[in-house]
């Protein structure tokens, strides 16, 4: 991961879902973006936000808590956005097929710590913690691909 992580203070929800929105119109199919924080950090407001914003069509966008997998037709591609709590093994998420995803949808990965060896090496990471009534978010990569990405709003959302 990069040396030098990007640090970003969340105040409100409504900074969060604005950081999110900048980040998403700049993703592009084979983008991973693994959400790390404990339960309540924000993970799943920060993917509803960034999903709904490339949506042509407003839907609803549900937590994938139970589902795992939730998939998405966007104007920028396939989105999947995966929830990893209850994986146990490797195996499961050969059965997802998130790793044939990772090669051709953007996917939003939460729990990304389930991957364990199918973690994706090119990852954008983002790890949310609350800070007192908001959120900071430490973002890492080691792909060139992200400075750029990152430098286009996401920084001043």
């Amino acid at each position: 991961m990069n040396a030098n992580p990007l640090i970003l203070d969340w105040p409100d929800a409504d900074t969060t879902a604005r950081c999110a929105i900048a980040l998403g119109q700049n993703l592009q199919p084979g983008d991973v973006v693994l959400l790390n924080g404990t339960v309540g950090a924000g993970k799943t407001h920060f993917a509803r936000a960034l999903i709904q914003s490339l949506l042509d069509v407003p839907e609803d966008v549900p937590s994938p808590t139970f589902t795992l997998v939730q998939t998405y037709d966007t104007q920028s591609g396939d989105v999947w956005h995966a929830d990893l709590y209850r994986i146990t093994t490797d195996t499961e998420i050969d059965e997802l097929g998130l790793t044939e995803a990772f090669d051709n949808a953007i996917c939003l990965i939460e729990w990304p710590d389930r991957l364990g060896p199918l973690l994706p090496d090119d990852a954008l990471n983002i790890d949310i913690a609350q800070d007192g009534t908001g959120r900071r978010a430490h973002l890492s990569w080691s792909d060139k691909k992200w400075e750029n990405r990152l430098s286009k709003g996401v920084q001043h959302a």
